[in-house]
């Protein structure tokens, strides 16, 4: 058998597997042994995600954020006085190399928990993995409901939802600019589905749908047909459910034909490298935070917690600029660590799930304190507004 269809058959047992719902029983998936990941001098850890490809720029933010914490509780001795080593993958954003990677992180690197996945829809893929191995997934760089319902203990997520995101994106819209016509551009998966949905719901709040809906292909730039659905109902504002290349391509278009409707787009966008590639198309455009801005806070001086991570980058990652995706991906590393600190010595799963569960009205040094609950694995649930202008974000509310 050659090497490329020996790739194509496993993943082929993969894909049976996750359809099949990863039947119970199956020892292959489930290591017994409560201590997995665990020795004297470390905590393994592992992470799938985008650090090549058009999500690319998320992936690798998301990382030296993490890294950034990481590094430096390993420098002051680690946890119980056991360092933490992060076992990265790249998926490149593709669900089935992302079920790949985490069934290999789970078998091979036998790792403790798994850590900051990047985007639905890979994210939604290994669910049914996470479940078979009893195995904690936590700070995902997604907003999904279906992470968030029905209730999952092993499933801990730090962000608001995008549910919550739109529905305060759609009130600013409908309430304070007075629009009411209003379409969706979204990418054609688990991600664009969701944000959809949460639209309709949010829109519906106000006896509205959606004007015009528009799509595209995860991995691709084929806006053109999307904008061209849009364009024809003269929306008057347009919720945009992608990420940054695609984005941008899409309003850069609109633009040069005289469509200048409010653009408004969801957290996982990647603000920073959506302003820079828009440049000056970008003006007025908005952009939902589920973090503070990663260097100011409300009061024009810079939050403690945002310092840490700003000092934090500038020493273990020279050069790197700071941005919301890396904030985020800072702030969960902290609450790892703060989770496997409260779980003890004797290190289990289920002591780190009650560790999490245990943690309330914690201070982050960001202005929005964090809180978990027996039936809450949600962190955070504030949404924040910021605006291009002149080529930088800036806070508006």
């Amino acid at each position: 058998m050659t090497g490329k269809y020996f790739i194509l058959g496993i993943t082929a047992v993969l894909l049976g597997l996750v359809i099949s719902g990863c039947n119970k029983g199956d020892a292959s998936l489930s290591p017994m042994d409560p201590h997995t990941g665990v020795s004297d001098k470390e905590i393994r850890i592992g992470s799938s995600l985008a650090l090549g490809g058009h999500a690319g720029y998320l992936g690798t933010q998301m990382l030296q954020g993490a890294m950034s914490h990481l590094n430096y509780i390993n420098e002051k001795g680690g946890i119980h006085g056991r360092k933490l080593r992060l076992i990265t993958l790249d998926d490149g954003y593709d669900p089935t190399r992302c079920l790949f990677n985490t069934q290999r992180l789970i078998l091979e690197e036998k790792v403790f928990c798994l850590f900051s996945y990047v985007g639905t829809p890979t994210t939604v893929r290994i669910i049914p993995l996470v479940n078979e191995a009893g195995i904690p997934l936590l700070g995902m760089f997604t907003g999904a409901n279906r992470l968030r319902e029905p209730v999952n203990p092993l499933l801990i997520n730090i962000r608001a939802s995008y549910y919550q995101e739109i529905k305060a994106a759609v009130s600013l819209i409908v309430e304070q600019k007075g629009l009411d016509r209003v379409a969706v551009f979204y990418q054609y998966d688990e991600y664009g589905f969701d944000g959809l949905r949460g639209a309709e719901i949010a829109l519906k709040k106000y006896g509205l749908k959606p004007v015009a809906k528009g799509t595209y292909v995860r991995g691709t730039l084929d806006v053109e047909s999307g904008l061209e659905q849009i364009l024809l109902s003269d929306a008057q504002a347009v919720v945009m459910i992608g990420t940054y290349d695609s984005c941008a391509k899409f309003i850069r278009l609109a633009k040069e034909d005289n469509f200048s409707p409010l653009f408004y787009n969801v957290s996982f966008v990647g603000a920073s490298e959506l302003a820079r590639r828009l440049g000056r198309s970008g003006q007025g455009v908005l952009v939902t935070q589920v973090v503070p801005p990663p260097e100011v806070g409300k009061t024009g001086t810079t939050l403690p917690g945002i310092q840490d991570y700003m000092d934090h980058l500038k020493h273990y990652f020279p050069g790197a600029r700071p941005s919301f995706v890396g904030l985020e991906g800072w702030l969960n590393a902290k609450i790892l660590a703060l989770a496997l600190e409260k779980a003890g010595q004797n290190l289990t799963r289920a002591k780190f799930i009650s560790a999490i569960e245990s943690i309330r009205e914690f201070d982050l040094g960001i202005e929005n304190p964090l809180s978990f609950g027996k039936g809450d694995y949600q962190g955070l649930d504030r949404v924040y507004f910021t605006k291009i202008d002149q080529g930088k974000l800036e806070l508006i509310q």
